[in-house]
């Protein structure tokens, strides 16, 4: 490459490389200069807002007046050999995540485990989508329509 190149055109694209790793490498220091003040003041949303903490109770006031478990546990109507699959399944996406997060990113410091292990988000993702279909034709019976 560099005998098809004048030093001209070598010397243009070194400089060329140079700004852009100057660029990426300048510090936060300088873009908060660069801020104007109603910039500066922009606030980070809360972690937690009303929103998320509406859909969180009412799936627990639901459960609890739909006595979830209970049915779960000791209704006729289940198709148990389809919730055996489902909680197979969900134990499946489960243990992955653990491995993911637990074992990966914890103990072997892998942040990135998706480039370094490519396979395991498209098997918890697939194993998460047979699951909810699992668990729907499990409770079909019992609910009907509510279950999707």
């Amino acid at each position: 490459m560099t005998a098809a190149l004048s030093e001209g055109d070598l010397a243009t694209l070194r400089n060329r490389f140079k700004k852009d790793v100057e660029f990426l490498l300048r510090s936060d220091d300088a873009d908060d200069k660069e801020k104007s003040p109603e910039q500066k003041d922009v606030q980070p949303l809360p972690r937690i807002n009303r929103h998320s903490v509406f859909w969180i109770v009412a799936s627990v006031a639901l459960t609890y007046y739909l006595d979830f478990f209970k049915q779960l546990l000791h209704n006729e109507h289940i198709d148990r050999w389809w919730l055996n699959v489902s909680l197979l399944l969900l134990s499946l996406c489960l243990s992955l995540a653990l491995f993911c997060i637990v074992y990966l990113e914890w103990f072997k410091g892998i942040v990135h485990y998706d480039q370094e292990f490519p396979s395991v988000p498209a098997v918890t993702t697939a194993a998460f989508i047979a699951a909810s279909f699992s668990l729907n034709l499990a409770l079909w019976p019992l609910w009907s329509f509510f279950t999707r």
